[in-house]
This record gives structure tokens, C-alpha cells and sequence, in this order.
């Protein structure tokens, strides 16, 4: 099993700055492509980046130019940073990713969200 914990997330004015954080912990032998999520109230669940095994990045059109996702396979730990935020950015912020276990098994795992508010 893997458990994923993300952190950093708060409220901020417009145009500020956050870094989220995504530690995951548990039998894990390599960090695969991992994602950053967000759902507004009232809306669905969007996937916002990702980056892969590989460095490869990618991002909602909403939010290119503004965040940026990297990773610290030592650490097992995913970052999102957060730049020049707007209202509509305000959401809860999930961590997703694929591990694969030192038995080979691989799988797919959420964390539990953290908020992040923007104040206009």
C-alpha cells in the first residue's frame, strides 16, 4: 500500500504564491507519472499537471505559464508551485500517482486533498 499526504496549501491573495507538496510513504520501489487534480465546488475534478517517470511535464491550459510541477524521486515527494494565483484557482488540490511495489505489482493512489483559497 501506498499512502500519499499533500501539504502547503492555504489561503493566499491574488496574485500570490503557493507550493503544495505530495509526500507519498508505504512499499514503494519506484515513483511513476504523478498528477496534480483540483475540484472546485460545484465542478468536476480537473487534472491540472503531470510529469512523468521521465521529466516530461504537462498542464491545463488554465494554468500553463503559472504553475509547474517537479518531482524528488529520492524523497518520493511531487511538488506544485503555484504562481500569480487567481480566485479561480481556489479548489481542493489532489496528488494522484503510480507506484510500482518491490514485488512488482503497480497501482494507482489518491491523496486526501488540501485547500487552497484565493481571495480576490
Amino acid at each position: 500500500q501506498v499512502q500519499l499526504v499533500e501539504s502547503g496549501g492555504g489561503l493566499v491573495q491574488a496574485g500570490g504564491s503557493l507550493r503544495l507538496s505530495c509526500a507519498a510513504s508505504g512499499t514503494i520501489f519506484s515513483m511513476n507519472r504523478m498528477g496534480w487534480s483540483r475540484q472546485a465546488p460545484g465542478k468536476q475534478r480537473e487534472l491540472v499537471a503531470l510529469i512523468t517517470s521521465g521529466g516530461f511535464t504537462n498542464y491545463a491550459d488554465s494554468v500553463r505559464g503559472r504553475f509547474t510541477i517537479s518531482r524528488a524521486d529520492a524523497k518520493n515527494t511531487v511538488y506544485l508551485q503555484m504562481n500569480s494565483l487567481k480566485p479561480e484557482d481556489t479548489a481542493v488540490y489532489y496528488c494522484n500517482g503510480d507506484f510500482t511495489t518491490p514485488q512488482a505489482m503497480r497501482g494507482g493512489y489518491w491523496g486526501q486533498g488540501t485547500q487552497v483559497t484565493v481571495s480576490s
